[in-house]
């Protein structure tokens, strides 16, 4: 009896002493740990988020970047308001030097780089070596839109998108290829057939959802948790032209198809006009563009430019609409300091305000400006004989970029609507011939 109640009591004691010790292991854990982590910290410095999915991707595509001479630069919005919003400790941040990562650590699903094409020597040799370091990457290509009218190159694809997925983060790289007049333009991601919808959340994507248009920027380098990156010197300017980029191509087929069948005029009169119209829009946008004046193609312009992708010969003069709200007091005198002299000032800045300027050889730059009510938009008009006004009335519409005289400008996005208002045509597509064109959805002011 004896020998059983030592062999209970020790079995007993066992038991005791092994819930005490998984007692202490927890208390360790949970309490102890997290007091000495949180002393470490403060006194060495923390790491928080170095071991993020985010930063090893970032890390590894700045590291083959880098080492292959691929001069990409930041674009993500989110890591660029970041960084503009602590500039001054970015500018003082040394390479290599961070304690904690702010910025690439953010959570998301993508960071977005952009390249310059031209710029790119080595694009299928980085490809492969991107996969060997364990990237899976996804590259997206579509038809030049510039040689869409040229039967014998229209099939040409160039690199619009890449995208690397390394673990749970994926690198957006939006490849920029220069345009005529200085920008830069990025093409639709636009998925084919065989790609893997769920390869990346691509409804996320902050760019791609169509073509764009940004000012070719000047870059700087700085180091950003720890890693050395470019990003545009002027990040403010870069972040306000995105939602504002979207961009839209010249019907260029379309042109080709109106011009076989209806004969270009190449007279001298009209070779004459067109090259002076073309010089008068230069000068006229580089005068907006210091002023800080949004404008875009208006009437005939705007018609030259989706039916022909060229200025109309016949219509003498250069129209281009500027929303009332974009005043400036000073934009008269900017443009006779331009060389460009004021022929014709009508209406009030309240109420249909329409300019005109010569130009060179003749050539009128017409100036409207367009008033916004609840459901629609209207630009005045005056009768320079009889002083009659008249309300040219058009639905809402936005802006897009578009290139016209191997410039970066603007057109209305809603194209076809716009200049149905401004001619009253059924049926733009068909409209071949502007000579026989009146204007539609006058009504008298």
């Amino acid at each position: 009896m004896n020998r059983i109640n030592k062999n209970v009591i020790l079995a007993l004691l066992t038991l005791a002493s092994s819930a005490f010790l998984l007692f202490q292991l927890y208390y360790y854990k949970h309490y102890l740990s997290a007091k000495n982590g949180a002393a470490l910290s403060k006194s060495k410095g923390s790491r928080i988020g170095f071991d993020s999915s985010q930063w090893r991707a970032v890390k590894k595509f700045i590291m083959l970047t880098s080492s292959q001479n691929v001069p990409v630069f930041l674009i993500d919005p989110l890591i660029l308001e970041l960084i503009n919003k602590n500039f001054e400790h970015i500018k003082n941040t040394s390479h290599g030097s961070t304690s904690e990562c702010k910025f690439f650590c953010v959570p998301r699903d993508f960071t977005a780089f952009a390249l310059q094409y031209h710029l790119w020597k080595n694009e299928e040799g980085w490809f492969q070596i991107a996969e060997n370091m364990g990237f899976q990457c996804l590259k997206i290509e579509s038809k030049d839109p510039r040689l869409d009218g040229i039967d014998s190159l229209s099939g040409t694809e160039i690199p619009l998108h890449y995208i690397c997925k390394l673990a749970t983060h994926a690198i957006h790289l939006v490849v920029f290829h220069e345009r005529s007049g200085n920008y830069l333009w990025h093409g639709h991601l636009r998925l084919k057939g065989h790609i893997d919808r769920k390869f990346v959340p691509f409804r996320r994507l902050q760019f791609g959802r169509y073509p764009g248009a940004f000012d070719r920027p000047e870059l700087q380098q700085v180091t950003v948790d720890g890693l050395e990156v470019l990003i545009p010197k002027d990040p403010v300017h870069f972040l306000e032209e995105i939602p504002h980029s979207r961009f839209i191509e010249c019907r260029y087929k379309e042109a080709r198809a109106f011009f076989q069948q209806y004969l270009d005029e190449n007279t001298v009169e009209a070779m004459a006009f067109r090259k002076n119209a073309k010089e008068l829009l230069q000068l006229a946008a580089k005068t907006l563009n210091n002023l800080g004046v949004r404008f875009w193609l208006s009437s005939g312009t705007c018609l030259g430019w989706y039916r022909q992708c060229n200025v109309i010969p016949y219509s003498k003069d250069v129209d281009l609409g500027i929303f009332i709200e974009d005043y400036k007091s000073d934009i008269i005198l900017a443009f006779q300091d331009a060389g460009l002299q004021l022929k014709h000032k009508f209406g009030k800045v309240e109420d249909s305000l329409e300019l005109s300027f010569h130009g060179k050889e003749d050539v009128k730059l017409d100036i409207f400006f367009f008033y916004e009510e609840t459901d629609h938009m209207w630009n005045g008009g005056t009768q320079a004989k009889t002083g009659k006004k008249f309300k040219y009335l058009f639905p809402k519409f936005t802006l897009c970029w578009t290139e016209f005289a191997d410039m970066k400008v603007r057109v209305p996005c809603e194209t076809i609507e716009y200049i149905e208002a401004n001619y009253g045509f059924e049926d733009v597509k068909s409209c071949l011939h502007w000579k026989r064109s009146l204007p539609g959805n006058s009504k008298e002011g």
